[in-house]
């Protein structure tokens, strides 16, 4: 099933969802909206990476608020589509200052909101300059635990989501003149 949401295409199955770049993007800016009519005044845009720079970077650029980056990995096992244990970088990185005031916490998506709860349990503990946490994302699976305080789509049947950026999880440096060819052959067309 081909599925076109607002001038992009998304290709849909029972198990699977497929985003291209132009709706990763109306996503993204559809979050923020969510965000902007909420009314709600924050300090930082904080991303979880790698899921959450993409839309991170956005959000702060949109809201002119400094960026600020945690580090988290859970999915590294069978090509990043198991879930693994949480590992939490001890750092924060962010150009000004240290974490504190009001948090906008960012990440792609809750698939179980084992991220979400400890994420925000470890920035109670390590962060009390913290003033208050509220969660964005672009999806939130139906099995999921936690319920953000912004999200976009809720995914009822949960299935993987295939956003853009993974195709350069296949991506090596050697191949990269054959994928730049193919690239050209296929906008010629």
């Amino acid at each position: 099933m081909i599925t076109f949401i607002e001038g992009s295409m998304q290709k849909t199955t029972e198990t699977d969802l497929y985003v291209d770049w132009q709706g990763y993007h109306r996503m993204i800016e559809r979050l923020a909206l969510q965000v902007y009519e909420s009314k709600w005044d924050f300090d930082v845009v904080l991303c979880l990476a790698r899921g959450g720079l993409v839309a991170g970077n956005v959000l702060c650029r949109i809201f002119d608020k400094p960026l600020a980056v945690l580090s988290t990995s859970s999915y590294r096992e069978s090509v990043g589509m198991k879930q693994g244990a949480l590992d939490i970088s001890k750092n924060i990185t962010m150009t000004q200052g240290e974490l504190a005031g009001r948090v906008l916490l960012v990440d792609d998506l809750i698939d179980t909101g084992v991220t979400l709860a400890e994420v925000k349990e470890h920035l109670s503990t390590h962060y009390p300059a913290i003033t208050g946490v509220r969660s964005a994302v672009l999806w939130r699976k139906g099995w999921a635990k936690q319920e953000p305080d912004y999200c976009v789509d809720l995914l009822d049947n949960s299935p993987w989501i295939h956003q853009p950026f993974e195709a350069y999880d296949a991506l090596q440096p050697h191949m990269l003149s054959a994928w730049l060819k193919k690239d050209a052959a296929q906008s010629e067309q």
